[in-house]
């Protein structure tokens, strides 16, 4: 089968995965943004960047590492499953010691217990079998859909259930905690070999090597995807949090998914291809023809009718966030447009230029994200979060234009 035929089943399966699973994340965020308030999910989205932050400092990068690798990838799994536990205590101690810090900085004592219930979830993930990364590397992706759906369906069933009885914000990370055990145990069902606790030093030094431009890359994403929820959770509050959060979250997710579904499939193919850059620009091209046409779609459809789908999906509680709705759904168009630059560079091992194009997003938005918060509230962050996306377009096409020189 021609790769053009193995992506075409790609995108099917692995859109199968994101169609599925965001139908059903906007269900549960339907069901639960009526049964909680922003405030909740302003407290959520605190132990959630507090999470998201020590994962990321410690990321190693080796799923991407490894499925850039063209040969065997069976006698890494020890060495890469032993690291990920270490990491996972690593990452849960660090976050009990600093939820009494974070509490403190966003002056919301209500946090402080689910800062500390929320680090139970790195714990589990440890355990999970490194060797998942082969339904991707392999092109195995209704492996693939079957394991995702069954982690996501759970972890959403828990969330509501647990709302539905306690009304409370904890219900959103007891779904991420029995979501990542229910993880842990389909990924030892489906997918061979079984790791076991050994480590090789030379391996993991080589997989570090290369995979500390996405660390470092990771790190900054974070700081542009995360920066102005600190910034609004600081200057305004959890309420404003909660709504800002949402919105961004709403906004983003059927337009980046988009991207990440055809970045997810296009990735191993770009790998297997890359020596012949005329046939990776073409691929490319292609990719990058249908993300922009479905995700201008969905994004002028969130610019045109805000308030209508705000309404509708989440309840009139939330219209405070609709005037922020379009100015992130530009965003998102344009994040998905520009950042899909992203998986050739990865297919290409060029992490390094994708960490300059990381750096200048989030500068752009560090500079203009407290003045903006100051001056215009919510909608400021929105603005913030633009400017950050679009000063990274130069660079972009600098670098889409030096990829592609030699066609």
């Amino acid at each position: 089968m021609g790769y053009t035929k193995i992506t075409i089943k790609g995108i099917s399966w692995v859109g199968g995965v994101r169609v599925v699973t965001r139908v059903i994340s906007v269900a549960r965020t339907a069901i639960v943004a009526r049964i909680l308030t922003p405030a909740d999910f302003g407290f959520f989205a605190i132990a959630s960047i507090v999470l998201a932050l020590v994962e990321l400092i410690t990321e190693t990068g080796i799923n991407i590492v490894l499925t850039q690798k063209k040969e065997e990838i069976d006698k890494y799994i020890n060495t890469a499953w032993t690291v990920s536990i270490i990491r996972g205590f690593i990452i849960s101690a660090v976050i009990i010691l600093s939820a009494p810090f974070v509490s403190s900085f966003f002056n919301s004592s209500q946090t402080m217990g689910l800062i500390m219930l929320v680090s139970i979830v790195p714990l589990v993930r440890g355990f999970i079998n490194p060797s998942v990364v082969k339904f991707i590397k392999d092109l195995e992706f209704r492996k693939e859909f079957i394991y995702r759906v069954s982690v996501f369906s759970v972890e959403s069933i828990i969330t509501i259930c647990w709302a539905y009885y306690f009304k409370n914000a904890e219900s959103l990370v007891m779904g991420l905690i029995i979501g990542a055990l229910f993880e842990v145990v389909m990924s030892f069902i489906l997918v061979r070999p079984l790791p076991k606790i050994s480590f090789d030093k030379d391996k993991f030094l080589e997989v570090l090597n290369k995979g500390k431009w996405l660390t470092t890359t990771g790190i900054l994403n974070y700081a542009y995807g995360s920066g102005d929820d600190v910034v609004v959770g600081k200057i305004l509050n959890a309420t404003s949090l909660g709504l800002y959060d949402v919105a961004y979250r709403f906004s983003m997710l059927p337009i980046t998914e988009v991207s990440d579904v055809v970045g997810k499939v296009t990735f191993p193919v770009y790998v297997k291809i890359s020596e012949d850059v005329e046939r990776l620009k073409k691929a490319y091209i292609k990719s990058l023809l249908l993300i922009s046409l479905i995700s201008i779609f969905i994004g002028f459809t969130l610019i045109i009718f805000p308030e209508q789908i705000i309404v509708i999906i989440l309840g009139e509680k939330w219209l405070p966030a609709a005037p922020v709705l379009p100015v992130l759904a530009v965003v998102g168009m344009v994040r998905a447009i520009v950042f899909s630059i992203t998986v050739p560079l990865y297919a290409l091992g060029m992490q390094n230029k994708m960490t300059v194009i990381t750096l200048v997003s989030f500068l752009g938005m560090a500079i203009s994200i407290v003045p903006m918060v100051i001056s215009f509230g919510l909608l400021g962050a929105a603005y913030s979060a633009l400017i950050g996306t679009v000063v990274t377009i130069p660079y972009v096409i600098y670098i889409s234009m030096n990829i592609f020189r030699k066609v």
